[in-house]
């Protein structure tokens, strides 16, 4: 199974802020920093975003339901069934945090790639995990208030506005000046996509600078790593199972479920990091462990996964099944 280069990366820079954490002024340089970077990488999603895309796709609204309510009705109920760990397995701060992880929303680039591969259904999870990403600019606050309490980092109205200006408005703005600039963003989506993980490293900098300075890692042991390891892999196999055979009792076909499966089944690092860094203030670095562990593995496991749908006997069934209808409605259309 892959490791991710990126995975590497985020290790190196937490490496970084326990070698050389941001203290004083610095601190307030990294924290600014990061506030715009992430103001701005929400900007270029708003700019991607095609408008007629997302309208095109709220009419397969049954699939975007199924993983909204996957990704914000059944993680965090598994998030709170985490509790009755504490102390076996978990301590209190990592349960908060394996909490958090369950209210994040859905990833969109993994999600994409991964239903890409195995031959499912693509255009739905774009439009899933784009939908998913803008719900959970206010769910996510939302049920942190109700679900975290005092363990957010003291979750309060300036929190949620804090988030909605630092993601939502600058997403809005990037659709709206989409006519002008779409077409630039298109065509340097690499470079764009430095900015968009250069981002993400400051974020994981500051944040773990905080907590450098704070000491909190000396509250984390290597039993208490190993943990949540195994919480989180009991979590991702039962969303993988549950997405998977869920969708198919409710009637979706197969390029359908694989969309619900990886769009439903995954966080979203990037929507996630800036959420807990104003959430949870000082303590944002061990809230995000979690977090970090289940992105890695999540893009492991899926990895393999949409490698064997992409060569299993349905799917070869399912192409040659889908062009007879894709010529009927290429002829409808004419």
């Amino acid at each position: 199974m892959p490791v991710d280069p990126y995975i590497l990366l985020l290790l190196g820079t937490v490496g970084l802020a326990a070698l050389v954490p941001a203290r004083g002024a610095g601190a307030d340089v990294a924290s600014g920093a990061s506030t715009a970077a992430i103001a701005f990488l929400f900007f270029l999603y708003g700019a991607r975003l095609s408008t007629r895309e997302a309208m095109d796709g709220v009419r397969h609204w049954r699939l975007h339901v199924t993983v909204l309510a996957c990704t914000f009705v059944v993680f965090p109920l598994l998030g709170l069934a985490s509790r009755g760990l504490v102390p076996v397995l978990l301590t209190d701060p990592l349960q908060q945090g394996l909490l958090f992880l369950t209210l994040v929303p859905s990833t969109i680039q993994s999600s994409i790639a991964f239903t890409s591969l195995a031959r499912g259904n693509v255009p739905a999870a774009i439009c899933a995990g784009s939908f998913s990403s803008l719900v959970g600019i206010v769910v996510t606050p939302l049920l942190a208030a109700a679900l975290l309490g005092s363990g957010g980092g003291g979750f309060s109205a300036d929190a949620l506005v804090k988030i909605v200006l630092q993601l939502l408005v600058p997403f809005v703005a990037g659709q709206l000046l989409r006519r002008w600039i779409g077409g630039f963003v298109a065509r340097h989506k690499k470079v764009l996509g430095l900015v968009d993980r250069g981002s993400i490293l400051l974020v994981v900098y500051t944040a773990f600078s905080a907590g450098m300075v704070q000491g909190i890692w000396h509250r984390v042991s290597p039993v208490r790593l190993l943990g949540l390891l195994a919480v989180e892999a009991v979590l991702l196999a039962v969303m993988l199972l549950l997405t998977w055979y869920g969708a198919k009792a409710l009637g979706f076909g197969r390029a359908d479920r694989i969309a619900v499966q990886f769009a439903g089944s995954k966080k979203s690092l990037a929507a996630g990091l800036p959420m807990a860094s104003v959430l949870f203030g000082a303590q944002a670095s061990l809230a995000v462990l979690p977090l970090m562990l289940f992105h890695q593995m999540q893009l492991m496991v899926c990895a393999v996964i949409a490698k064997r749908r992409s060569h299993d006997s349905e799917a070869a069934t399912a192409d040659d099944s889908a062009a007879p209808a894709r010529a009927a409605v290429g002829t409808a259309g004419r």
